[in-house]
C-alpha cells in the first residue's frame, strides 16, 4: 500500500485509533494505542517514548548504573518515529492498523542503544559495500495449557503442557490442536509473518516455526513480531506460549536459528554461491563464515541473552558448545548449506528463541561483514561428525557472565556494533547477572535443604 492508502485505512478504520511498538534491548516490545488523529501528526512530525524502555529490564526494574537514562535525567520522553513500511493489520484485533518505531536522538539521529537503529547501522554498511543481506529466522517454543494468572498461582510450577509426551513431526497432535495450529498459520500470514513451515517438535507441547525470508530488516521486524504475535493468539484459545531457550533440563532446548546470505545489490544473485568450488561455496562465503567463528566469543551476549540461554548450550541437547563449521552437520555452530545458487546459507545455530531477533540479526552481520572487509580466510576445515567433541578452534562460553566480561572487553564487538551500544547493552547483562546470584532456585532446594 503507498502512504496515501495507508493513511486512507487508518482514517477510515472504525476503531478510530492505531497500535504501535518499539522494541527494548530484551526484544519485549513496549507499546500502545494512539488515536487516528494523532497517528496524522507522528507520521508527519514524528512523536515521543519515555526512554525508561532503555532503563529497565525486563521485569520493569531499574537499572542502577544506566548512563543512558535513569533518575539522574528524570526519565525524559524521548524523541521516536513510526516506519510507515511497517504498516499491518492486526487479524485478531477487528483489523487495527499496526506500526512499529524507533527512538532517535535529540537531532533526529539513529538512538546509539536502539535495536532497530543497530541494525539499520549495520544494514547501511552492508549496502555500501554492495551487499543486499537476506535473512530468515525459524523459531522453537514451548505451549502450556495456562493462562498468565494460572501459572502465577502454580508460581510457574507444575504448567500443563498443551499435549504430553515426545511426538516430534507428529500428525495426530496437529489434528488434537487444529484450532491453534491453524490460526497460528493463517493469522500469522495474515499479519504478513508469512511462515514456511510450522511442526511439532520433540517435547511436550514443542512447535516449530521457519519465518520466509526477506530482506534483514524486514525479516527481523518479522521475527520479533512473530514472538508476541504468537502469544497473543495462545491467549485467544487459553494457551501460554514461551520462549525461554530452557524450560526443563530433562528436555531439549528452543533455538531461533538464523538463515543468512548475502546477495548483490545490483545483479540480484547470492554472493555466497561458487559454481567453480568444490563445494560451491564462494570466497565471501568463507570469509564470512570465518568472521563469525572469530567475532563469536565476543558477541554471544546478543545471542544468548539471559542466564536461561547457557542452559541450553550444553553438550547433546541440539545446540553448539564449540567454535565449529560444518556443511549441513546440526551439531555446530555454523551449518553451511550449500550447493544450489538461490538456496547456499549459512545458519548459526547458536541463536536461542529467547533472542532480541534485531540484535542477534546485528551481530551475524556485522561480524560476517568483519570477516569479509578484513579478508579472513576459513582455515578450520568443516567439522564431519560430533561437533560437540572438536575442539580445534575452541569452546563456547558457559555462563552469561563470562560471555558479557569478554564482550565487554573485546575491541572487536565496540569495533563492530559501536562503544556506546557495547557499554549500554553490556551494563544490562550485568544486572541480569546480578539479579540472577540473589535467587534461591528449586535446584538448591532439592539438592542441599535437608543434606547440608
Amino acid at each position: 500500500m503507498t502512504k496515501k492508502e495507508i493513511l486512507q485505512y487508518v482514517n477510515e478504520h472504525p476503531s478510530g485509533k492505531v497500535k504501535l511498538a518499539v522494541a527494548d534491548i530484551d526484544g519485549v516490545l513496549r507499546g500502545k494505542y494512539i488515536s487516528a488523529e494523532k497517528f496524522s501528526s507522528v507520521i508527519e512530525k514524528g512523536m515521543s517514548f519515555c526512554d525508561v524502555i532503555f532503563g529497565w529490564d525486563s521485569s520493569d526494574v531499574l537499572y542502577e548504573k544506566s548512563s543512558v537514562t535513569g533518575w539522574h535525567s528524570g526519565f525524559p520522553d524521548n524523541p521516536a518515529v513510526l516506519d510507515i513500511n511497517t504498516f499491518r493489520k492486526i487479524p485478531w484485533e477487528n483489523n487495527i492498523p499496526f506500526f512499529l518505531g524507533e527512538l532517535t536522538d535529540a537531532t533526529g539521529g539513529p538512538s546509539p542503544v536502539c535495536p532497530r537503529q543497530l541494525l539499520k547501522k549495520t544494514l547501511k554498511e552492508a549496502n555500501e559495500m554492495g551487499l543486499a543481506p537476506t535473512f530468515a529466522q525459524e523459531f522453537e517454543w514451548y505451549n502450556f495449557a495456562e493462562t498468565p494468572q494460572s501459572a502465577n498461582d502454580k508460581q510457574f510450577r507444575n504448567l500443563t503442557p498443551l499435549t504430553p509426551g515426545m511426538f516430534g513431526y507428529s500428525i495426530l497432535r496437529t489434528t488434537l490442536e487444529n484450532p491453534f495450529f491453524s490460526d497460528l498459520f493463517d493469522l500469522l500470514k495474515k499479519f504478513n509473518i508469512p511462515i514456511e513451515g510450522l511442526h511439532t517438535e520433540t517435547g511436550p507441547g514443542t512447535f516449530e516455526a521457519a519465518i520466509s525470508h526477506a530482506g534483514i530488516l524486514e525479516s527481523a521486524d518479522r521475527a520479533i513480531l512473530f514472538k508476541t504475535a504468537v502469544k497473543e493468539i495462545a491467549y485467544k484459545h487459553g494457551i501460554m506460549a514461551t520462549f525461554m531457550a530452557k524450560i526443563n533440563e530433562n528436555l531439549p532446548g528452543c533455538g531461533g536459528h538464523v538463515h543468512q546470505s548475502l546477495w548483490d545489490l545490483e545483479q540480484k544473485k547470492n554472493l555466497f554461491y561458487d559454481e567453480s568450488d568444490k563445494i560451491k561455496l564462494s570466497e565471501t562465503a568463507k570469509s564470512y563464515i570465518a568472521g563469525q567463528l572469530h567475532c563469536l566469543p565476543y558477541i554471544l551476549p546478543m545471542f544468548a541473552p539471559t542466564i536461561n540461554s547457557y542452559k541450553r548450550l550444553v553438550e547433546g541437547a541440539w545446540a553448539p558448545t564449540t567454535l565449529t563449521w560444518g556443511l549441513d552437520n546440526r551439531t555446530v555452530a555454523l551449518r553451511v548449506l550449500a550447493g544450489s545458487p538461490s538456496a547456499t546459507r549459512v545458519e548459526t545455530r547458536v541463536i536461542g528463541s529467547d533472542v532480541n531477533p534485531y540484535l542477534a540479526m546485528s551481530a551475524c552481520l556485522a561480524a560476517g561483514l568483519y570477516g569479509i572487509k578484513n579478508k579472513l580466510e576459513l582455515q578450520q576445515p568443516a567439522t564431519v561428525g560430533n561437533g560437540y567433541r572438536d575442539y580445534s578452534n575452541g569452546s563456547i562460553p558457559t555462563t552469561l557472565s563470562e560471555a558479557t566480561n569478554k564482550m565487554k572487553e573485546s575491541p572487536i564487538a565496540k569495533e563492530i556494533l559501536g562503544d556506546i551500544f557495547v557499554d549500554h547493552f553490556c551494563m544490562t547483562r550485568e544486572w541480569e547477572w546480578k539479579q540472577h546470584l540473589k535467587s534461591v532456585t528449586d535446584w538448591e532446594m532439592k539438592r542441599y535443604f535437608e543434606i547440608i
